[in-house]
């Protein structure tokens, strides 16, 4: 099991090393309105699965949409610090 910090960095780390095989890198190269259109999706299904699929279905949505904005985050530089600081 990844910790949001511990995912953060693994994905960050992807980005720097350029692994051809990371969906992460592909995401990233894809560029912010690819980003953002995935993160407006992941949303949708999150609130579909509270509404329609219970508590299992909505833990995987909302850890899809971390990741996604995880991906967002790393596009546009920010450190996990940078958001936290809003908390």
């Amino acid at each position: 099991m990844k910790k949001f910090e511990d995912l953060f960095i693994e994905l960050k780390e992807k980005v720097i090393n350029k692994d051809a095989n990371s969906g992460t890198v592909k995401a990233i190269e894809n560029g912010k309105h690819s980003i953002g259109k995935k993160i407006i999706e992941e949303a949708g299904e999150v609130w579909m699965a509270a509404r329609y699929e219970g508590r299992e279905k909505t833990a995987e949505e909302i850890s899809q949409l971390l990741y996604h904005i995880q991906v967002m985050m790393i596009a546009c530089d920010l450190e996990l610090e940078d958001v936290y600081k809003y908390l």
